[in-house]
């Protein structure tokens, strides 16, 4: 790890990459609370801070309108951004983690419903982030389909702030399919978990 440090401190120096966890979601189709359930001894919450390198980032926004999660957020000395209208949808959460993560060069939007992503895959994104920091990242599934966590630069700000409703970055992502550079990562990680049953899935992997 000190070796993949340095080389990226190189690259990274005059970026400010900072970290939005986005923990504002209802979990309806899970029948609520899903960020509180457990998997493998942790919250799923946990979990997604737990895999956050944070280390490499000028600081982390955590959105959310659960007691809970903002204060682990503030016990962990993480910016705590209260969503008091999670309903509006997840763009309102991405606006409020971007206005929080200001200022920065580029921002890494991450999810709490994965619970199999590692820590190195976030690192392989940020290091393709730091080789082309022009670039949207994102990561890709054997099946060719995009998921989470995503980096985005500076320049696509102003395009996330103006999403609407349940709109997210994967909008800006398909505005822009020639500013994506893909990570190939396994379909595990990927796979995020929308119901209980899901949950119960991942477990037997």
């Amino acid at each position: 790890m000190p070796e993949k440090r340095a080389k990226m401190d190189n690259k990274m120096d005059m970026r400010a990459v900072a970290c939005v966890l986005l923990a504002a979601g209802a979990g309806s189709r899970f029948g609520g609370g899903k960020l509180l359930a457990e998997f493998g001894g942790e919250r799923l919450f946990e979990r997604a801070m737990n895999v956050l390198p944070k280390e490499f980032f000028s600081h982390v926004a955590v959105v959310s309108g659960c007691e809970d999660i903002l204060a682990e957020s503030e016990r962990r000395g993480f910016l705590a951004v209260r969503n008091s209208a999670p309903e509006k949808g997840v763009s309102l959460s991405v606006r409020l983690g971007l206005e929080a993560a200001k200022p920065c060069s580029a921002v890494l939007f991450l999810v709490c419903d994965q619970p199999l992503l590692r820590k190195e895959s976030v690192l392989r994104i940020l290091e393709a982030g730091a080789a082309h920091p022009e670039r949207i990242i994102a990561p890709e599934g054997p099946d060719g389909r995009l998921g989470n966590p995503c980096l985005f630069p500076a320049a696509y700000f102003p395009e996330l702030a103006a999403l609407e409703g349940d709109l997210g970055g994967k909008r800006v992502i398909r505005a822009h399919p020639e500013a994506v550079l893909t990570v190939p990562l396994p379909e595990e990680e990927l796979f995020d978990t929308d119901t209980k049953e899901d949950l119960s899935r991942l477990k037997e992997i």
